[in-house]
């Protein structure tokens, strides 16, 4: 099996538990103004599944040494790519991808790891590296959704429990 694979597999049913209730001021609530909300790490997840991880597997498993770009999480936020997006939508969008992205993923050979290509801050990268790099930004993500969540919904409520425990969103 792919490096990573399971875990690519299983972020679509941990988001889904995650956003089952969540609600429009849950979704757009931002702990600061240079934090993401829930919706714009949604839409981020659907962005650089097409724009990041996909166009860099076509590459690297297509072309022979390729020149990777860097995706600039931080410039697409500035520019408002991720603001302003229904998170049901952004969450739909992201889930067709990455379905068909595990299709494509389930399909190459585990040979396929060692290919590289040739990224622009990085240097050298090999598949391997991408697909650990792609399941460990899930789980990252997952960990912010957490975070938010228990920093929003739970933590305003706990009463003199509050003063056990710390908040990071």
């Amino acid at each position: 099996m792919l490096p990573g694979l399971a875990q690519l597999e299983n972020t679509p049913e941990l988001l889904r538990l995650l956003l089952e209730d969540l609600t429009e001021e849950e979704a757009n609530w931002k702990p600061a103004p240079d934090r993401w909300s829930i919706a714009e790490v949604i839409e981020h997840l659907s962005h650089v599944e097409g724009h990041g991880f996909r166009s860099r597997m076509d590459q690297m498993t297509e072309s022979v040494l390729p020149e990777i770009l860097e995706y600039d999480q931080e410039a697409f936020a500035a520019q408002g790519q991720y603001s302003g997006r229904d998170v049901e939508d952004s969450f739909d969008h992201w889930e067709d991808q990455r379905d068909a992205n595990i299709e494509f993923l389930r399909g190459l050979d585990e040979s396929v790891v060692t290919r590289q290509g040739k990224h622009e801050k990085l240097g050298i990268i090999t598949v391997g590296d991408l697909l650990n790099e792609w399941a460990f930004h899930d789980m990252g993500h997952i960990r912010q959704i957490l975070e938010l969540l228990r920093s929003y919904r739970h933590y305003p409520k706990m009463g003199g429990f509050k003063s056990i425990y710390q908040v990071h969103p």
